[in-house]
């Protein structure tokens, strides 16, 4: 009995020292899979996680490539409107030059009958003259002066190709310099009267200051400094030296008349 006993221990035993190495054996077994299946898991969702940033960076780059084909086309369009205004500046510059050109021609041919007047500068001759006096150190048109530019304006506007020759002087008191710039100021007024009077083409009148050269009169007396203080306005025709251009040479009025 007592060795029955004994066996079914030992058998007992070894049945239990068998279950329990088999389940460390499994433990054993089965724990470096679990890690395994675990750590392909976490891989697996850190390469999800990546995949949708992947995604995200994607749709990102997509969209600002979509704005920037945009903006190019907006650019793209913008460049061309920029290159038909050229084109049609461009266009009306051509022809802006060939106005120059044939005005130009026209000009040219107009210079060349001018050359001729001005070269028989000599022929023209004084046609008529005026001398407005003026009072010591002044500059002003008295009422008297103003009648004599009347009759002589009037007289001019029957010629149709003319020069006026304006003069100013002055008597011998005070410096030359001084003389001088009162001698242009007294020019001067005559010229703007006969401009904004009468209309006489400012571009028809030569006009210089003399100061106290060219007296009238020498002498040292009240009467002789009178005289010396004046303008004298010389108009100057080119008679038949421009007729025998048969009007090759036409000026501004000649134009607006025609």
């Amino acid at each position: 009995m007592r060795a029955f006993l004994a066996t079914t221990c030992i058998v007992t035993a070894a049945v239990l020292a068998g279950g329990c190495a088999t389940k460390k054996y499994v433990q054993n077994t089965a724990a470096p899979i679990q890690a395994k299946v675990d750590q392909v898991g976490e891989q697996s969702s850190r390469n999800g996680q990546q995949i949708e940033d992947t995604r995200n960076q994607v749709k990102q780059v997509d969209d600002k490539a979509q704005s920037g084909i945009g903006a190019a086309q907006e650019r793209a369009g913008a460049a061309d409107q920029h290159a038909a205004a050229a084109d049609q500046h461009a266009g009306e510059a051509m022809n802006s030059a060939d106005q120059a050109n044939k005005l130009g021609e026209k000009n040219s041919r107009e210079l060349d009958g001018l050359r001729s007047v001005v070269a028989n500068i000599d022929d023209y001759t004084l046609q008529t003259s005026a001398t407005v006096p003026f009072s010591f150190n002044k500059s002003e048109l008295s009422a008297a002066a103003q009648d004599e530019l009347d009759k002589l304006a009037t007289a001019v506007k029957s010629q149709r190709r003319f020069f006026i020759a304006v003069e100013g002087y002055t008597d011998s008191t005070g410096s030359k310099a001084y003389n001088e710039a009162l001698s242009r100021r007294r020019a001067d007024r005559v010229v703007e009267y006969l401009v904004a009077r009468h209309d006489i083409p400012i571009y028809r009148i030569h006009m210089i200051g003399l100061g106290q050269e060219k007296p009238l009169d020498d002498a040292r007396s009240r009467a002789a400094r009178a005289r010396n203080r004046r303008v004298e306005v010389k108009v100057f025709n080119a008679g038949q030296v421009t007729a025998s251009l048969n009007g090759t040479v036409t000026t501004s009025a000649d134009r607006e008349a025609k």
